[in-house]
């Protein structure tokens, strides 16, 4: 082989990497692209004052979010958000290990808990408010009552579901209750677990909005229903824009959280598939 054609079989590979990278750029971009001139399309032929455009809003949020009103305002309703959402995690696999391990246990509590599940969080929010006052403890009830079910339903399936030939096998060899946990039981029920979990965040998020809109003087959903009150229209804008940001950004990190939990289940389906 001569040298022309050994530089040419050794470029190969790097170009075809490259052009499954500018492909998937293109995936990842083309259909925001779209909805962006979309919506520029329709707030130009519409003319509505309250459909501004999205140069608008891009100049507009530069002005309102970089600043002081990122710290007072955004901030916070992240930290809400994730210690609503750690808090129901904690409690709902907690308590989804202990009613899928207990048959007699899930069956007296299971009348409680249906009924329960079937009240809407917003409608909880006046009666929190009478219980723990207009606080940071209010936003956190609020986000913990709609984010702990799918989070318990989910591990509670997922216990119920492990393997009884491999429980019985860790009670012949003699292994302990808490490592039979950890090693078999949690392990078994992750893939579900982080399911109820993926579930939870996006709930999360809209319960901490609601949280700031009924009663507070800060955060994100306050500051939309402010600007709305106001006709600030591109400013109410960029702040659903924030939020749509601050969705996106930690649906990615729970994605990158949840492959390196779930590594050995996708390694165990890859291994299935003949991957």
């Amino acid at each position: 082989m001569s040298a022309p054609e050994v530089t040419s079989a050794r470029r190969a590979p790097a170009l075809r990497l490259l052009t499954a990278a500018a492909l998937r750029l293109w995936y990842l971009l083309a259909l925001p692209a779209a909805l962006i001139l979309l919506w520029w399309w329709a707030g130009a032929v519409s003319g509505m004052y309250y459909l501004s455009s999205p140069d608008v809003i891009a100049a507009t949020f530069a002005e309102v979010w970089f600043g002081e009103r990122f710290l007072v305002d955004a901030l916070p309703s992240v930290a809400r958000l994730l210690g609503g959402f750690a808090l129901a995690a904690v409690l709902g696999v907690a308590l989804g290990v202990g009613l899928g391990l207990s048959p007699r246990l899930r069956a007296l509590t299971e009348p409680v808990l249906e009924f329960l599940r079937a009240i809407p969080p917003p409608v909880l929010v006046p009666l929190l408010m009478l219980l723990a006052g207009v606080s940071t403890g209010m936003k956190l009830l609020v986000i913990v009552s709609g984010c702990i079910w799918p989070i318990l339903l989910n591990t509670i399936e997922g216990v119920r579901a492990v393997d009884p030939v491999l429980a019985d096998t860790c009670r012949c060899y003699g292994i302990g209750r808490r490592r039979r946990l950890t090693t078999l039981i949690l392990r078994s029920a992750s893939p579900q677990i982080m399911a109820g979990l993926r579930q939870a965040l996006s709930i999360a998020i809209i319960l901490m909005v609601i949280s700031e809109m009924f009663a507070s003087s800060s955060g994100l959903g306050f500051t939309i229903v402010q600007f709305q009150r106001s006709f600030a229209i591109p400013e109410m804008w960029t702040g659903i824009v924030l939020l749509g940001l601050i969705g996106f950004l930690l649906s990615v990190l729970f994605q990158l959280v949840e492959k390196r939990v779930l590594a050995w289940y996708n390694g165990v389906r890859a291994a299935t598939r003949g991957e």
